[in-house]
């Protein structure tokens, strides 16, 4: 090229930098990284890449790693706005720890969270001290700093795929989970580094740190989460939902921050309460989340690859690839084991682990906490630039990881509107034994009240109903198959709940057969024309279908019944509805 062609252009480019971009202000900084992280998006769309993975290399090329467009004053305006997405998406994710819904998954979340937390630290550990000369406190910093997984990553993608399901769920909370993991080992770690590993006393006190942040957080989020759901009680009308969810969020991330806690946490626990209080869940993220999701997303997505530093990588070397490969090792490894004892269905065994190798927001704030204490100052820059560089990879190649496995394991494009969307895995109880019919719909009650928060006075309503229906007429359909059902409030929809016998109920029967299934249908008045839809399609398929009845009379787990229910095979009798229905 010329030379006076390449001095025309830079000195177009320094023109136009110092004509529009250095003095820019922030709200235009914010339209311009907005408009890039959209169309960045939506290119990546078309190339079938995530759009999460276009937002990143849109910032990355705009960045200081790029062509540096924009001034740091003006990125750092809006610093508040990216932690209001990451609290927003922090929220968005503690919102999926409901204790009903998570009732039958605790087995595999207990072993997935034990896994993560030992197996992929503990690989990473070995092939730092193995392969180099790394002091052991430093690799153990290296290693605790693995386990976490990128909430608003996750939540982006699931949104992007339209993802529902049991892999889904086991997903979202596995990162909640391992989020809080991650944060407690580290300043468990941390702790133990401060203090001389002789003196057991002095251990134990350094320990109390990452207790105390962790009821902190709880505290915080728990305590806004609390009076929230005061206020959604006084308050049934109006802006104020939207506007006092708007207030919560702000408040839980900021007061933590103040107090020393983790904003991310404080959220967290402020979506735990919401949705194990509300009917309804996510309140605070229905009010705030749902009109502004391609806008939040795209925004924070951008920005974040905008303060990728490429120059960490030289620095990082052999250690950057050992910490991720070993990590996506212990991931993989992690999954699979995990869901293997707790006998998760297949697709979990194989695709789970791959859909938790995305890292972001919780590894950079470890990286801010050693970078702010003056204990690790000699290892504090190779440590930044280490795990900086596996963040970074992560963040590029972990989505498109994770995107593939929501759409192997097949949740991807479920989250439609299905016949029998109201049974989900925390309404199936496996196992279920009662010595009378009435004595089985008592149980199945049980839950029904429980899954659905149900009123004393509503579980009444339920069982009366349901007992007086089953003495003028009764509902065993034969083949296995007995469909009792009651009366619920308008307000609940149409709700359920099924119990499975694999040796079988020895009730009266049309045919003499026992009842394997039983499946209790709660309904409002109104919604009887689907009533009517949902016990065709089941004396239908389990009538007829004696392969789809065998198999979902002896299920194991509830998964594996709510996979028969909810699978691409069930869609034969379980269709997804028209916008109308």
């Amino acid at each position: 090229m010329p030379s006076d062609l390449v001095e025309a252009l830079a000195f177009g480019g320094a023109a136009l930098e110092g004509a529009v971009l250095v003095g820019a202000k922030p709200l235009l900084v914010f339209a311009l990284v907005l408009v890039v992280g959209l169309l960045f998006g939506s290119l990546a769309k078309k190339l079938r890449l995530p759009k999460v993975t276009g937002q990143i290399l849109a910032g990355v090329l705009v960045g200081d790693a790029g062509l540096a467009l924009f001034p740091h004053d003006a990125l750092a305006a809006l610093e508040p706005l990216t932690k209001f997405a990451l609290a927003l998406m922090a929220v968005t994710v503690g919102s999926h720890l409901s204790f009903r819904r998570l009732l039958n998954a605790r087995r595999r979340l207990s072993w997935l969270v034990l896994f993560e937390a030992s197996l992929t630290p503990l690989l990473v550990f070995g092939l730092i001290t193995g392969l180099t000369a790394t002091p052991l406190g430093l690799a153990a910093l290296f290693a605790v700093c693995t386990i976490d997984t990128a909430p608003a990553t996750t939540v982006a993608l699931v949104a992007e795929s339209r993802a529902r399901g049991v892999f889904v769920k086991t997903l979202v909370a596995a990162v909640a989970l391992n989020n809080m993991a991650a944060i407690f080992l580290f300043e468990a770690t941390r702790a133990v580094l401060h203090a001389r590993v002789e003196d057991v006393a002095g251990v134990a006190r350094q320990l109390g740190g990452p207790t105390t942040e962790l009821l902190l957080a709880a505290l915080v989020g728990g305590g806004i989460g609390f009076a929230l759901h005061g206020l959604d009680r006084l308050y049934k009308k109006g802006d104020l939902p939207s506007a006092a969810a708007l207030v919560a969020l702000a408040l839980a991330s900021g007061v933590a921050e103040w107090i020393g806690a983790s904003a991310i946490l404080a959220c967290m626990f402020l979506g735990i309460v919401q949705t194990n209080l509300n009917r309804e869940r996510g309140k605070v993220v229905d009010a705030v989340f749902s009109e502004f999701q391609p806008a939040i997303l795209a925004i924070f997505f951008t920005l974040a690859g905008m303060h990728v530093s490429l120059e960490h990588a030289a620095a990082a070397g052999l250690l950057a690839v050992l910490v991720f490969l070993g990590r996506a090792c212990g991931k993989l490894a992690a999954g699979n084991i995990a869901m293997r004892i707790a006998g998760a269905p297949e697709r979990l065994r194989r695709y789970l682990g791959m859909a938790l190798i995305p890292q972001a927001g919780v590894a950079v704030a470890l990286v801010l906490i050693v970078q702010g204490d003056p204990f690790f100052a000699p290892h504090a820059e190779m440590f930044s630039a280490v795990v900086l560089t596996v963040v970074t990879a992560n963040e590029v190649f972990g989505p498109i990881l994770t995107r593939f496995a929501l759409v192997r394991s097949g949740d991807a494009g479920q989250d439609r509107g299905r016949l029998l969307d109201f049974i989900q895995e925390e309404n199936i109880l496996i196992g279920l034994s009662a010595k009378t019919k009435e004595e089985a719909i008592r149980k199945l009650v049980d839950v029904m009240a429980t899954s659905q928060h149900l009123t004393a006075d509503e579980r009444e309503t339920l069982l009366e109903s349901t007992l007086q229906r089953e003495r003028q007429a009764t509902t065993c359909f034969g083949s296995g198959l007995a469909v009792p059902h009651g009366i619920v409030p308008d307000s609940l929809g149409m709700v359920g709940v099924i119990g499975l016998s694999s040796e079988g109920l020895a009730f009266e029967t049309p045919d003499g057969e026992p009842i394997h299934c039983m499946v209790l249908l709660g309904t409002p008045e109104a919604d009887r024309a689907r009533h009517l839809q949902v016990l065709a399609a089941l004396a239908r398929t389990i009538g007829h279908d004696a392969v789809f009845r065998a198999e979902l009379f002896h299920a194991g787990t509830a998964a594996h019944a709510s996979e028969l229910l909810h699978g691409d095979d069930s869609q034969v009798f379980n269709h997804f509805l028209d916008e109308g229905d």
